[in-house]
């Protein structure tokens, strides 16, 4: 199982993929954060703790804490480089999950890296740690086409289909759409066409 962080997890990595030119960065992750939170409140989910797996710079982080700084917000990742200049805790999901779980987990960028094995086991601990909802960011090889932009995205990832994760994903999750999928043991409910399948 290679479920251990890869080499380039190093400042050159997050200057290349994060600074020089990201697919993501403040102006976009405040949308999502605001659309996320948003659908959160809407199915009555009082949003006490947020748990960032793989947070790497920390966009998350600073959104919650200019929007939202009552949430208790916890961050993991498992670059050394990336802990250490942005303040996360080290820790791989595949083999770490937290004593509680948070309200909201958000796991954007990071299955991928991961082989087959590890990643079962992430989603499994990706569950344990959700007590409501898990925003996820994967992409797949149905996104190659049309959705990657190759010039700014790290291609050396393990590419897998959309069934394959979701086969993993539904023994734990109800897909929402979005990115969104909540945990079944949340009891919530949701309008027919509000699920996806």
């Amino acid at each position: 199982m290679t479920g251990r962080p890869r080499q380039h997890f190093d400042a050159a990595y997050y200057q290349r993929f994060y600074c020089d030119r990201p697919v993501h960065d403040r102006r976009r992750i405040g949308p999502l954060a605001t659309g996320v939170t948003g659908l959160c409140g809407w199915w009555g989910i009082s949003l006490r703790s947020v748990l960032d797996v793989g947070a790497g710079t920390g966009l998350w982080r600073d959104w919650f804490a200019a929007e939202r700084p009552h949430v208790t917000y916890r961050s993991i990742d498992v670059s050394e480089y990336a802990c250490r200049r942005y303040g996360h805790e080290q820790a791989n999901i595949y083999r770490w999950r937290p004593s509680t779980p948070a309200d909201l987990v958000v796991c954007q960028g990071v299955l991928q890296y991961l082989d087959d094995e590890a990643c079962s086991l992430a989603i499994g601990n990706l569950a344990a740690a959700c007590g409501a909802v898990l925003f996820l960011e994967v992409p797949t090889v149905g996104d190659l086409d049309e959705v990657i932009d190759q010039d700014a995205t790290d291609m050396d990832i393990h590419w897998r289909t959309g069934s394959w994760y979701r086969r993993r994903l539904g023994r734990h999750f109800q897909p929402i759409g979005g990115g969104l999928f909540v945990a079944r043991t949340a009891g919530l409910n949701f309008y027919e066409l509000e699920r996806c399948g």
